[in-house]
């Protein structure tokens, strides 16, 4: 008898911490906070839709393009993607592929954004620029859940690939990637200060040549 695993849903987790690094990241969390007092729009747009937090998602969604160091994480991000898309075994010969969004988000202890996905994209992402002790991961569900129906729950001691739902903990410096298809969320949690993010999409463009 062989047993065969299928369809692997892939996630990068990786460090981006490099000689420097500190001062870069504070420069980030500084300008997020910023955006947080200065950005009126996106204040009344998460007052909607991202209570007791800031999301510049639906006000200043393209930061790489309008701040030197948004572009500077840029940077820094487009070729772990681009090795990510490799691993993922996608033909992206001929074709570009580049960062589309980028918005910051500062929440604070209880602040929950529920799960969702990115349709428009085939990669996203999040960079971490601040962490408090105790705050929230980045909880993954399984694209599966919905069709199991009859199943039985899962054990205990059901190793990370079988379980329905894999937190991945938020730490500062460190880049999470996975298919924007997968859907994903932060959940409540509490803490003293305020967790700082950077998330983003890739798209790729397409054919040019051969």
């Amino acid at each position: 008898m062989a047993i065969r695993a299928l369809f692997p849903t892939l996630i990068l987790h990786e460090s981006l911490v490099r000689p420097g690094w500190l001062a870069f990241n504070r420069s980030l969390a500084d300008e997020c906070c910023s955006l947080a007092v200065s950005d009126a729009a996106g204040r009344r747009w998460s007052a909607r839709h991202y209570l007791g937090g800031y999301t510049s998602y639906g006000s200043l969604d393209r930061l790489h393009q309008v701040s030197s160091l948004f572009d500077r994480l840029r940077r820094r991000i487009d070729p772990v993607v681009k090795r990510f898309a490799r691993s993922l075994h996608y033909d992206l010969r001929g074709r570009a592929v580049a960062m589309t969004d980028c918005w910051a988000n500062v929440m604070p202890a209880g602040v929950v954004h529920s799960m969702h996905l990115h349709p428009t994209s085939f990669v996203s992402g999040t960079y971490y620029a601040a962490v408090p002790k105790g705050a929230g991961a980045l909880k993954f569900e399984d694209p599966r859940l919905s069709r199991h129906m009859a199943a039985p729950p899962r054990r205990a001691d059901a190793p990370e690939r079988f379980r329905s739902f894999v937190g991945v903990p938020a730490k500062e410096g460190d880049l999470v990637l996975f298919e924007s298809w997968l859907r994903h969320e932060v959940p409540p949690a509490r803490f003293s200060g305020e967790r700082i993010s950077i998330s983003f999409n890739y798209a790729w463009s397409p054919e040019t040549h051969r």
